[in-house]
């Protein structure tokens, strides 16, 4: 879910509150407008465990009853900005048990298992609370991309049809509509094969032999990625070869890429017909960003993301670090902040500096501290941390910053030029 959508979904729910009565002047035993006060102060689990002796204490009283549940739902909503989407999503839960036929709890459980990957629950709570508001446009919206990212593409499309009727400004339902429109149409006369962890499709021109070769290649990166990492997705992951022509029209990627990770991995190589070594590097690398993904939720900054996915492509297939070489020289290497971002705005040779520069700090960070700290840092950005407190967090007892690291591998750079 773009951050976009998620960002405005917690603004429209942190705005529309459950309704609640002001208290009388004789407060029951326990005092919950001093936990009223704490939660409003972010502090959440003090305020939240007082609500809750007090609610044991008066279970039929409705004021505590709703306060409880809006401080559920404002915690909720705190750790669900920060994506501890796990964390988030038990609380919420909290909240649903309250108030079994509050839509909105619904709603929040069904944004959190969907990024969580918990595709049936997520389904299952977006569609109780459409019953409720059948014309909620946000709710249609997640509810489609449930739908959407189970293969269920043509209930997705008439869900985003019908909140467009309702928004028809809405820029986040247009886009992923024509996208939408877009994947169906190249992709309705595909072939289609399986693997135990991949749901394969491809253009009707391209070898079934080589197809299944390229499943068979990703599930060794499956298992040599998961081994790493110490993830093994349990949802299965989709993967459509295409045409490079058709390649561009669905993923408007610039002209450079070979391959893409977008809750699909999208490949251009339908004219081929052997699993290359330059091939096997892209696959593994795609995969790569699957788990990372996952262990993250989304919240890696890029230069990591691709680091580590260049880590594992380049084990089956390394080309010399020219651009690297050459920046080195030249003192010419890139910001890391400014590569946290996004590499597709860059050129040819702009993009193949990043992507090596991301990859040699990442393989420094694993030849001197280890496999274990990268999945400390990883760990640290799945529960909401930033990533210099992730790092500061995983090198902790070697005093090292997001800074200093980077200062390090420059260092080394250097070294290794004399």
């Amino acid at each position: 879910m773009p951050k976009s959508l998620l960002h405005a979904l917690i603004l429209l729910i942190s705005i529309c509150c459950i309704p609640a009565s002001g208290w009388c002047d004789s407060e029951p035993l326990g005092n919950p407008a001093e936990a009223r006060k704490l939660i409003e102060r972010g502090e959440y689990e003090k305020g939240l465990e007082q609500l809750q002796r007090t609610q044991q204490l008066y279970p039929l009283d409705q004021s505590i009853k709703r306060s409880l549940a809006e401080g559920y739902q404002a915690y909720g909503m705190q750790l669900l900005q920060k994506k501890q989407f796990e964390q988030a999503d038990a609380i919420f839960a909290r909240g649903r048990e309250l108030y079994p036929e509050e839509p909105r709890f619904m709603l929040l459980r069904g944004i959190c298992t969907y990024h969580l990957k918990k595709y049936d629950i997520a389904r299952y709570e977006l569609e109780q609370a459409r019953q409720l508001q059948p014309d909620n446009v946000d709710l249609l919206h997640v509810l489609g991309r449930v739908l959407y990212d189970t293969d269920n593409r043509s209930q997705a499309v008439e869900l985003w049809q019908q909140a467009l009727k309702l928004s028809p400004d809405n820029s986040e339902i247009k886009v992923v509509l024509e996208r939408a429109r877009r994947e169906m149409a190249v992709e309705e006369l595909m072939a289609r094969g399986h693997s135990s962890r991949f749901d394969l499709t491809y253009d009707n021109g391209v070898d079934t032999v080589f197809a299944l070769a390229v499943l068979d290649q990703l599930e060794n990166a499956a298992n040599q990625v998961g081994a790493e990492l110490g993830h093994f997705p349990t949802a299965r992951v989709p993967v459509s070869i295409y045409t490079r022509a058709d390649y561009s029209a669905v993923t408007a990627a610039p002209d450079w890429s070979g391959g893409v990770y977008d809750g699909t991995i999208r490949l251009p190589f339908g004219a081929l017909r052997e699993v290359t070594p330059p091939l096997q590097a892209v696959l593994y690398h795609e995969y790569a960003h699957v788990v990372v993904r996952e262990l993250t939720h989304g919240n890696c900054p890029l230069w990591l993301n691709e680091g580590i996915a260049e880590m594992f492509g380049r084990q089956q297939f390394s080309p010399p670090l020219t651009e690297l070489d050459r920046a080195a020289r030249s003192q010419g290497l890139g910001d890391f902040k400014k590569l946290e971002g996004g590499f597709s705005g860059l050129g040819t040779k702009d993009a193949g500096l990043a992507y090596q520069q991301s990859y040699a700090l990442v393989n420094y960070l694993v030849t001197t501290y280890g496999w274990h700290r990268v999945n400390a840092i990883l760990t640290a950005l799945g529960a909401g941390l930033g990533i210099e407190e992730a790092i500061a967090k995983a090198l902790g007892e070697y005093s090292l910053t997001y800074e200093g690291l980077v200062k390090e591998w420059r260092e080394s750079l250097e070294r290794g030029r004399k």
